[in-house]
């Protein structure tokens, strides 16, 4: 069993290179309106509807079986296109970089996005599973600002190379998460860089934040780099909006808690991170990906 394995992951790595290239050949929103439709009608059948349906009965216990049952179709259907954009990428950020085919900006956050890129300060930024969430960092890549990712590689190891390999060169310098990931990133940061990273799932060794009431494990890293490199906060996020576009938007700095001696505290300074991604979930319930254990 020990040589079948190997080779499994090099044909479920194979394939996925080549659904993706055969995706990529199509036209992405009659794709993903596709896609939309078939997660829509699948997704209720799997065992992590159950665990959508909990945790949103929870989130919003004023809102009926029905208004539930609503939302959760609207994550499957953003999952679902989600998929399918992940082979057009790169062609998500295509156009002029302030009037992009598909990406529409607001004011302020064409300005922020300036400040964080001219100022010569190392920054963190923030975003959550929401809308599209491969898209800031690309965006990001594409317009100039210097940014290490850290990223969770899948658990199949030549599926993780194909991934990287589509991802490589387009969303910045891309660090796995290892026990060696915090050292790189804290170097990045000292060498005025910017640090981004998804923060919204369950961490086992987290520090405790609340979130829609309800108590979680948050992972403190951001916070802690943060408190060693005493740089500013962002957060970010890629709104799914009308006829294949997206809105992208970035936050102004996020107030740090500090402690009596003036430092950044850790866990208050998490509990400010995990308030706004409620917020942005609590105005876009049907983009955010309920389907994780969040509450343990």
């Amino acid at each position: 069993m020990a040589a079948v394995r190997p080779a499994a992951e090099k044909v479920a790595g194979a394939s996925v290179l080549l659904l993706l290239r055969g995706v990529r050949r199509l036209d992405r929103v009659k794709v993903s309106n596709f896609a939309a439709r078939l997660m829509r009608n699948v997704g209720p059948l799997l065992p992590e509807h159950r665990i959508g349906r909990a945790n949103l009965k929870a989130a919003f216990p004023e809102k009926s079986d029905a208004e539930i049952e609503a939302i959760l179709r609207g994550v499957w259907d953003n999952l679902g296109r989600v998929t399918v954009e992940f082979a057009h990428i790169d062609r998500l950020a295509e156009g002029d970089p302030w009037h992009r085919t598909f990406i529409d900006y607001d004011a302020g956050s064409i300005e922020r996005f300036l400040g964080l890129r001219e100022d010569g300060k190392p920054a963190l930024v923030f975003a959550a599973h929401l809308g599209n969430w491969e898209l800031p960092a690309l965006i990001s890549a594409a317009d100039g600002l210097e940014t290490s990712v850290l990223y969770r590689r899948p658990n199949l190891g030549a599926v993780a190379d194909a991934v990287f390999a589509l991802r490589a060169g387009q969303m910045g310098e891309l660090v796995p998460t290892s026990m060696f990931a915090p050292i790189q990133l804290a170097r990045a940061l000292e060498a005025g860089r910017h640090v981004a990273m998804l923060v919204d799932q369950h961490y086992g060794k987290g520090v405790e934040v609340t979130f829609f009431g309800r108590r979680c494990l948050a992972n403190p890293l951001m916070a802690v780099l943060a408190r060693e490199a005493e740089c500013a906060i962002h957060g970010t996020r890629v709104i799914r909006i009308e006829n294949g576009r997206f809105r992208a938007e970035v936050t102004e700095p996020i107030v740090p808690v500090r402690d009596a001696e003036g430092k950044i505290d850790v866990q208050g300074t998490m509990q400010a991170i995990t308030s706004v991604i409620e917020g942005w979930v609590r105005e876009y319930p049907d983009q955010w990906l309920w389907l994780h254990r969040r509450w343990r």
